[in-house]
């Protein structure tokens, strides 16, 4: 295949690839960005590219890992990585003043309304707050899973509306 070939099959392919590079920017400028780019790499290695092989596939295999790459290397770059010797101070509690009325009234209105639940309800859901599985709670209460399930649900239900006031 001759150059002006290569190049006059290359330019036919550019519709085909702009819907393409927009299904991976979702933005129309870095999807012309990305179909520069994946031309300039088609161009300058035409070389590679074997006759009688799909060209659209190839163009299209050089746009997907253009992109990737791009994606990996702005993903580095938005990594930080501290090599400070000053590691301590990025987790100190020391430092930090903190004023826990709010959180006292707010464990205190969970555990009042907790208390609120009928023993049908709160018992089942303590346990399962604490950490047991369903069907170890249904055995230690003797009652069917399904059951051990709603009671669980109308208790966080319940629990829901009553602390309402604390969803934001």
């Amino acid at each position: 295949m001759t150059a002006v070939e290569f190049n006059y099959n290359l330019q036919h392919l550019i519709p085909a690839l702009e819907p393409f590079a927009y299904k991976l920017t979702k933005d129309s400028a870095n999807a012309k960005d990305l179909i520069q780019e994946t031309m300039l790499k088609a161009f300058s290695n035409k070389e590679k590219f074997m006759v009688g092989t799909n060209m659209k596939a190839w163009v299209f295999t050089i746009m997907r890992n253009t992109f990737l790459t791009n994606y990996q290397k702005s993903a580095r770059q938005k990594t930080f990585i501290d090599t400070s010797e000053n590691l301590h101070f990025i987790n100190s509690t020391s430092i930090k003043q903190e004023n826990s009325a709010y959180g006292n009234f707010a464990m205190n209105d969970i555990q009042k309304a907790i208390a609120e639940l009928d023993d049908a309800y709160s018992e089942p859901f303590m346990m399962y707050f604490r950490g047991f599985k369903y069907h170890e709670i249904s055995d230690r209460l003797s009652i069917p899973i399904g059951t051990v399930k709603n009671r669980i649900f109308l208790a966080r239900k319940e629990l829901k509306e009553v602390l309402s006031m604390y969803a934001n």
